[in-house]
């Protein structure tokens, strides 16, 4: 945690805010036990490049094994809990006036949580849709990967690919969020993901206060207003009681 006087002033500024914005990477789900994208290069999976299992024309080639992959992901993913950096933003959205939640990751954790209204820059591996068609299928058989019963194809992922765009709206209602806010916080996120990397900086731009909280220095840590070492279940939750009395 930073020194007294910047903490008061970082207390404060979270008292008084109010907009807020989070934006969640792959450090906060990694706290619950959800390997980043390249931990989840293990054991059978060794062997393969990220890049030939997530790319479209990964899933073209070959699509059973891509839907294998996720298959074991999912597996993670359903077995893991949210933890207290999680339940923080959860309050933090009771508390602020208007509190809006980003994340690049794709576990949904966030809503096992109980945030409520949260924007999926990459997705959510949970959820299934129909290659062909893009709308969500909720039952399905059990092909590798099974298809759809509307139109026949595949079914994959829903979740954004190497080479594909964000969700429709998602980048456009985060950077409306990012621009319109007072407080701006970078939790566990690398900020080398573009475009979700440049959101802190429109909010920068627009003069919010940002907070980064990573336990290690990213690019966004120079022009960070208040930067907070440490993994986010600790320091979050602590942030939240000091500005709690």
């Amino acid at each position: 945690m930073p020194g007294v006087e910047i903490a008061s002033q970082l207390v404060e500024a979270l008292r008084t805010a109010g907009r807020v914005v989070a934006l969640t990477g792959s450090g906060i789900s990694a706290e619950s036990g959800v390997p980043t994208f390249r931990d989840a290069q293990t054991g059978l999976w060794a062997r393969y490049d990220p890049q030939e299992l997530a790319t479209p024309e990964a899933f073209a080639r070959n699509p059973r094994l891509v839907w294998e992959w996720y298959e074991w992901r999912r597996d993670l993913v359903g077995r893991a809990q949210p933890n207290p950096a999680h339940q923080a933003l959860v309050e933090l959205e009771t508390r602020a006036p208007d509190f809006t939640l980003i994340t690049q990751n794709v576990d949904g954790l966030h809503q096992t949580a109980g945030s409520r209204a949260v924007i999926e820059l990459h997705g959510n591996i949970r959820r299934t849709r129909c290659s062909q068609e893009g709308v969500i299928i909720e039952e399905y058989g059990d092909g590798r990967p099974p298809r759809c019963h509307r139109c026949g194809d595949f079914l994959r992922p829903d979740v954004v690919w190497f080479g594909e765009m964000l969700p429709p709206g998602a980048l456009e209602e985060a950077s409306e969020a990012a621009r319109g806010c007072d407080l701006f916080l970078s939790i566990g996120t690398s900020s080398l993901v573009y475009p979700a990397a440049g959101i802190p900086y429109e909010a920068l731009e627009n003069g919010a206060t940002v907070v980064e909280i990573n336990p290690s220095e990213t690019p966004l840590t120079p022009r960070a207003n208040f930067v907070l070492r440490g993994r986010a279940g600790e320091v979050l939750p602590e942030l939240l009681a000091m500005s709690s009395g």
